[in-house]
């Protein structure tokens, strides 16, 4: 799956892994081959953790899967697509258009199609940012990129290394958080005006319990049909409109 979906920005072979972590660019995820102890893979790794990549050590298998070259000499790593921008600037953005911070968190999204339809909405919405997990979830790939419809271009996106920290915080900054689930009260009955944080779980898992714990409240959306859930994107949409419609 990942090859297929993040190949794009697929970096290869030692000399060129280290020279991605030297140049600045983001690395989503470096996969390195188990057990290695080359002094070059050490370096990398120390970069790596330098950047608090996300480092997967795997079998040889695993690396000819993912490589195209069939050079990979150990060592694979993930650029983004787009670099990311930081929580503190998205805040800063909000104060600078005088306007209460509007921010969308998503846990755990691993569907780049999801990720860069949420992006889209997010900026059509006048979210001030996305803030996204390092763990268990897509990074700015091109198929994101393609999928948010340029939106890229004009809403920051964050990456970071654990939302209930973010989310705690960001409280400290007068923001409350609105998570999605079936199980909570109807979004119409809920307050979703000033500086707020809508949380948006994953396609198969929907929100973590310890980020569902640290938010605010839980909001439902009302659905009529025989299924019980909707499309991430699709849920993140409609929250998103409910939030701008009772902001303004």
């Amino acid at each position: 799956m990942e090859r297929n979906s993040q190949n794009e920005n697929m970096v290869e072979g030692r000399n060129a892994v280290l020279e991605a972590f030297r140049s600045g660019r983001s690395v989503d995820k470096l996969y390195v081959l188990d057990k290695c102890e080359d002094g070059p893979v050490r370096t990398i790794i120390r970069e790596a953790k330098k950047q608090k990549t996300v480092i997967h050590y795997v079998e040889k298998d695993r690396l000819d899967y993912l490589s195209e070259t069939g050079k990979h000499q150990g060592v694979i790593a993930f650029t983004a697509a787009y670099e990311y921008s930081t929580v503190e600037q998205m805040l800063a953005d909000a104060k600078d258009k005088g306007e209460e911070p509007f921010l969308i968190l998503l846990d755990g999204i691993e569907d780049p199609h999801n990720l860069g339809a949420i992006i889209r909405t997010a900026n059509q919405a006048g979210a001030h940012g996305v803030i996204i997990p390092k763990r268990r979830a897509v990074g700015l790939t091109a198929t994101v990129a393609k999928a948010s419809a340029g939106a890229l271009n004009y809403t920051p996106v964050a990456r970071v290394t654990n939302l209930v920290s973010v989310i705690e915080e960001l409280k400290k900054e007068g923001l409350w958080f609105v998570c999605a689930d079936m199980g909570g009260t109807t979004m119409y009955d809920l307050d979703l005006k000033g500086p707020i944080g809508l949380v948006i779980g994953s396609e198969g898992q929907g929100v973590g319990r310890l980020v569902r714990e640290n938010c605010d409240f839980v909001a439902s959306i009302p659905m009529k049909g025989s299924i019980d859930s909707l499309n991430a994107s699709v849920a993140a949409g409609i929250l998103a409109y409910e939030i701008v419609r009772q902001r303004g």
